[in-house]
């Protein structure tokens, strides 16, 4: 079965939280997990939809604050609009460069970067629990 470990978290934290695991709930989470993209609400609601046309966008809401919380999803905010949500759950951290002309967004990871923000949080003797870097410019696409 695809996705097992991401689907037993999913079910257990749903069960923590004294709630059904719904054939619906399963739809979004399967349709999130095998989508490699940074997606907003309504991009996810298109995609389940095809699926499964008894989906509410409600449902899709609910579900996604759900995947966050258990952390299999992390909220984007780039600035553009709409938050957009990426899978967290066993992936590398990383962070993104932002087209300020296009909206399109790079995943970046510098080795340098991660050590200098931990160095500057021991020096403040700040315990880091996670972080996000957006750095906004323009795109090579949108220079040309």
């Amino acid at each position: 079965m695809a996705f097992e470990e991401e689907q037993k978290v999913f079910d257990s934290f749903v069960r923590e939280k004294g709630l059904k695991h719904s054939g619906q709930r399963k739809d979004i989470l399967l349709t999130f997990l095998k989508t490699e993209k940074h997606l907003t609400v309504d991009e996810l609601y298109t995609l389940v939809k095809k699926k499964n046309p008894s989906i509410g966008i409600a449902t899709v809401y609910r579900t996604l604050k759900l995947l966050c919380g258990c952390g299999l999803s992390s909220e984007l905010r780039f600035g553009d609009g709409p938050v957009r949500y990426e899978h967290f759950y066993r992936h590398e951290h990383h962070d993104h460069l932002v087209c300020v002309k296009c909206g399109n967004f790079i995943e970046v990871m510098d080795a340098e970067i991660e050590k200098l923000q931990e160095r500057l949080a021991k020096k403040e003797d700040f315990t880091l629990q996670g972080h996000k870097l957006l750095m906004y410019g323009v795109c090579r696409k949108c220079k040309g």
